[in-house]
């Protein structure tokens, strides 16, 4: 669907009778949201009175410290306004280069959050020695001691039984602290079983830039120079990374460029873009194939990056192979291998029936896009790539940016900026015989297997989080006796939880570190109250956007409420000194290395660990002396004062002709990933067809390292289940963990189509009709691995044949807010229970979406 023009009504006005604002408008709006929220709008009324003065209890004014929010993995640098030690509002951090002064609301969410009445404020212990869902933990108060001794004395059995492969940590939301406990403790207790969250976030986004162009991370997009921008599955107003800068640069972004977005639900992005293309689920590879051939036809790619035809006549012609020796390409490589093998008949018209669009449309967003080359940025989102054939769409997808010439260049798609942070201090030294033998032991979630490739940069590189639930529920490779979570939620967060809820019950010790008892916290032993990272921690994370790199530092900036300690930090020093105490002193040996750069001073107890390990750890942002880049700064108190450090700006087309793939070129035909396939056929006594086939992959032969369609894996049989899941995140979701913020219930309108205090399914009209469904009904959603009941809304900006649903609601646990009766009924419905356990195996990540069919019944 397209609009006229910049100025006139989107042809989809009578659906969004709602929305009748302009472009800009609705962009200034989501900015009012954040005001609304920051100015106290729902606040009960003490926090209400609070943040409606400027001054201390003594008259004095407050002041601003810089912080970071970590509401989702924009990583903003923010302030905090500061009276008589409580928070009272959050704004941006004029110091960053990345996002600045800009914010949105997730940031003044983080206010309800560490004030938090169901915070846990206390060391609790499990007394109910049974677990399961049903079970009520009887959770009571204990000491920090009585908890660290705990945990030590369960860490010290394992030792001594030789053991400790047996020991796992699971890793949520992070800062770059996170070695400090994620692996250095992991390593010297001697397991390698360290679970990270990634793989439920987003590695098969990287998967496709990293075998094209060789980068595996996050990309920026440089929207203030873009001609044209292309976005798939993508939300950049409510739920991608760097939603405050993009949210503060829009209104320019749309004045100055063509923007188009491929999502089968209308989001607060699509809603006003220059045209929507409400494509059926999971054929995101179809449309992205059929615009590179459209590119290649009508002669549209950038001549500087890619090079051209000998001769200069353009031999690319729908249905014909085409002689490689006859293209001479610069910066890229097997442009022509692709085209012979997958583009030649994926016409805009074979699109049309694969995608549900017009030919039309599809030929005329190819050409706008070609046009606009190089400034024409192709957006890759999770939703085309966190399916289970998805590393195909994501390498497809990117493929377009190298088409354009795009990659690393003005108006395109950007990798990180350097910067200049330390590792810790490696562990070695402290690993003794009983943990380099545990360390030798398979990971818990099978990466590596034949049927798991996980290829970050190489065969077992990545994480595949969901999948730790079935090797703790099968023992395979072995069992977990004893485990610590942290800023986690996996029985919440992981499609198909319910076997994580089934997998933590069966662990003999748990403890979870977190700010409010989870539905993960349900199945543990021990409870540690955990800091608020805005708010009460030290650390620093790393954050791209606006052609910068910032290191942005959190810092304790309130008065402490409660019992709480640092998880990255604090807690694994106390650990270690119970474990000194009990014999095992290799631990604290370690981090007693972590000196602090300016006095050459050694720590001497938790506090002075968790400060001293974030200055060595920037040190060579705020010594003088180690200046390498980007702001300089006279001392460590200086950095501290501006919160954040920024990089020296982008490099545009520095790696043109150097990038790290196997050709030091962009790689249409990708040799990287031919050479990683081999490695892992190899180790398996295999080729790589069976290990495509395996991995659930249609691929053969060549066809494997090229970016190529699949046609989507979805559960279910469509005549039971006639209706295919489309999952998407709110703009006021801090991940998983804004569910017992009032605010969140508040303003939750705010995502297009959705209902304050209501967690709605979306449903075209035209499927309602059909089922006697009517606005405000109450219904049962099924796919066949679980349910949920939740409230129907109809609504016609979401594709007929498809269920829009959004991820946030249906904890059980959590909070009074987040859950009807904590520990029993929900609020709402979680599309986990929807969601099967599905995997794209090449990449490791988890399948969220065309993922499963469903089937609606109305309660």
């Amino acid at each position: 669907m397209q609009k006229k023009n910049k100025k006139s009504k989107t042809v989809m006005s009578d659906i969004l009778a709602d929305l009748k604002m302009t472009r800009r408008t609705f962009v200034k709006t989501s900015a009012a949201a954040g005001a609304a929220i920051a100015a106290g709008m729902g606040l009960k009324p003490e926090l209400k009175a609070l943040a409606q003065t400027g001054k201390s209890d003594s008259g004095e004014m407050g002041k601003w410290i810089a912080s970071t929010c970590q509401g989702c993995t924009s990583w903003c640098s923010k302030q905090v306004y500061v009276i008589d030690g409580r928070a009272v509002k959050v704004r941006g951090n004029p110091n960053s280069k990345v996002n600045g002064a800009a914010s949105c609301p997730r940031a003044h969410l983080a206010l309800q959050q560490v004030y938090d009445p169901d915070r846990i404020k206390t060391p609790m212990k499990r007394t109910n020695p049974n677990k399961g869902r049903n079970e009520d933990p009887k959770f009571v108060p204990i000491s920090w001691d009585e908890a660290l001794n705990t945990i030590a004395d369960k860490i010290m059995e394992l030792r001594k039984n030789n053991e400790t492969h047996k020991y796992m940590l699971m890793r949520g939301r992070y800062s770059y602290m996170r070695d400090v406990l994620y692996d250095r403790m992991t390593k010297i207790i001697g397991s390698p079983n360290n679970i990270s969250h990634s793989a439920i976030c987003a590695e098969s986004e990287k998967f496709g830039p990293y075998y094209t162009e060789g980068y595996w991370g996050y990309r920026q997009y440089d929207v203030k120079n873009a001609r044209y921008i292309l976005l798939w599955g993508a939300d950049p107003l409510a739920a991608n990374r760097q939603v405050s800068y993009y949210s503060s640069v829009w209104g320019d972004a749309i004045d100055s460029a063509t923007i188009a977005i491929a999502e089968p639900r209308l989001s607060a992005t699509a809603a006003k873009a220059d045209e929507w293309l409400p494509l059926k689920p999971g054929t995101d590879g179809a449309l992205a194939v059929a615009f590179a051939h459209v590119l290649l036809t009508e002669g549209l790619w950038h001549k500087d990056f890619v090079g051209d035809f000998i001769g200069g006549q353009n031999r690319f012609e729908a249905g014909q192979d085409v002689d490689e020796e006859m293209f001479e390409e610069k910066h890229t490589s097997g442009l022509v291998k692709w085209w012979n093998l997958e583009l030649k008949n994926k016409t805009p018209e074979w699109a049309a029936k694969e995608c549900g669009l017009s030919a039309e449309q599809i030929k005329r967003v190819a050409v706008g896009y070609g046009k606009a080359a190089p400034h024409a940025i192709s957006w890759l989102g999770g939703g085309p790539c966190m399916q289970v054939r998805g590393a195909y769409a994501s390498l497809a997808v990117h493929a377009l940016n190298g088409i354009v010439g795009a990659v690393d260049n003005i108006g395109g798609t950007l990798q990180s900026n350097k910067e200049y942070t330390k590792n810790f201090p490696k562990p070695d030294d402290f690993m003794d015989e009983i943990a380099k033998a545990g360390k030798k032991h398979e990971k818990i979630d099978h990466r590596g297997r034949l049927e798991f490739p996980s290829l970050n940069k190489k065969p077992g590189g990545g994480v595949v989080t969901n999948n730790a639930a079935d090797g703790i529920l099968n023992a395979d490779p072995n069992e977990i006796k004893v485990a610590i979570g942290y800023m986690n939620n996996f029985a919440f967060s992981c499609p198909q939880p319910e076997r994580w809820e089934r997998a933590l019950a069966k662990i003999p010790f748990l403890a979870h570190i977190t700010t409010n008892a989870s539905e993960f916290s349900w199945f543990a032993d021990i409870l540690l109250p955990d800091t608020h990272h805005m708010f009460e921690k030290w650390g620093y994370v790393k954050s791209i956007g606006n052609g910068y790199r910032q290191v942005t530092l959190m810092q304790p900036v309130i008065e402490p409420v409660w019992e709480y300690k640092i998880d990255e930090t604090e807690i694994p020093w106390l650990i270690a000194e119970k474990l000194a105490e009990k014999g095992f002193s290799n631990l604290l040996d370690h981090y007693k290395t972590y000196k602090d750069p300016e006095t050459g001073k050694a720590p001497t107890n938790e506090k002075e660990f968790a400060l001293y390990a974030l200055k060595y750890a920037t040190q060579n942002l705020w010594d003088p002396a180690k200046h390498k880049g980007g702001d300089k700064f006279n001392g460590w108190e200086d950095l501290l004062k501006a919160g954040v450090w920024n990089s020296d700006p982008y490099p545009y087309r520095q790696r043109w002709g150097k990038m790290k793939t196997k050709t030091q070129k962009f790689e249409f035909y990708s040799e990287t990933l031919k050479a990683v396939l081999e490695k892992h056929a190899e180790k398996h006594n295999t080729t790589i067809d069976n290990v495509l086939k395996v991995c659930n992959y249609k691929a053969r032969g060549e066809m494997a390292f090229v970016p190529h369609y699949e046609e989507a894996y979805v559960a279910g049989d469509e005549k039971e289940y006639p209706f295919i899941h489309v999952d998407y995140k709110s703009r006021l979701n801090r991940e998983g963990r804004s569910a017992n913020c009032t605010w969140y219930h508040d303003f939750k309108d705010l995502d297009p189509g959705d209902v304050a205090w209501q967690d709605v399914a979306k449903i075209n009209p035209s499927d309602a009709k059909g089922l006697g469904i009517k606005d405000g009904d109450t219904i049962k959603l099924t796919s066949p691995t679980g349910s949920l009941t939740c409230t129907a809304k109809l609504w016609e900006g979401v594709r007929p044949g498809t269920i829009a649903k959004c991820y946030g609601q249906g904890h059980w646990a959590y909070g009074r807010v987040a859950s009807k009766q904590f520990g029993k009924i929900p609020r709402g419905g979680s599309s986990n229970d929807l969601i099967p356990a599905q995997y794209d195996r090449l990449s490791g990540s988890t399948a969220y979406y065309a993922t499963t069919r469903i089937k609606i019944e109305k309660v």
